[in-house]
């Protein structure tokens, strides 16, 4: 189950990177680039930090046809993905909470120390994100109001404490999976905001 909705969320993510390509006025090969970057970035930076080998899409290089493809999809029906915004507002709260669960997966499965499982399930859901604004020449989503990473350590944190004191990992995924998606959902539908540090002062 978690793999099908990997799937799905590699699906959205890529669609969504292409319509932020499109505001750049980026050719095809960099509509597809920008795709792969927030889809599958993510995962590619945790590996790389923590000498995780082989990457997801070396080893399932279908990955790379799948966001491709999407993206270049979304190209084409961009003015229906416009009427859909809400609906993949919803699916990338679900890819937010999927690849930050499998990236608490992978920091366990390597036996590295609670926090840095934490940390791992939030580069995993953020990093993506983060190098597609920056690509795009934006103010990275992740750093603005918008409770998004700290809804990635929430889920996080649900994960590790329910696998740890229940032993289950199933349990540990469908509970931290509810909360972190119930969590972004709400923040989206009554605008809930991180706050903001606002310094204006010049110091020179």
């Amino acid at each position: 189950m978690l793999h099908i909705l990997y799937i799905i969320a590699i699906t959205a993510e890529a669609m969504t990177a292409a319509l932020s390509a499109g505001r750049r006025d980026m050719d095809w090969v960099g509509v597809c680039i920008i795709a792969w970057v927030t889809a599958l970035g993510g995962g590619t930076v945790r590996n790389v930090l923590f000498g995780h080998y082989p990457m997801s899409w070396v080893e399932h290089p279908e990955y790379l046809v799948i966001t491709a493809a999407a993206a270049l999809l979304a190209a084409f029906i961009a003015s229906i993905m416009t009427k859909l915004k809400k609906l993949f507002l919803y699916l990338d709260a679900l890819g937010l909470v999927v690849f930050t669960i499998i990236g608490c997966q992978v920091a366990q499965e390597i036996h590295l120390p609670y926090l840095i499982v934490l940390f791992s399930g939030m580069i995993t859901g953020c990093a993506g994100g983060v190098l597609r604004d920056v690509l795009c020449n934006e103010v990275p989503f992740l750093f603005r109001k918008e409770i998004y990473a700290s809804a990635a350590i929430v889920t996080g944190a649900v994960y590790i404490g329910v696998e740890h004191f229940q032993g289950s990992e199933m349990l540990a995924t469908v509970s931290a999976a509810a909360v972190g998606l119930a969590l972004r959902l709400l923040s989206i539908r009554y605008e809930w905001h991180m706050p903001k540090f606002v310094y204006r002062d010049e110091w020179h």
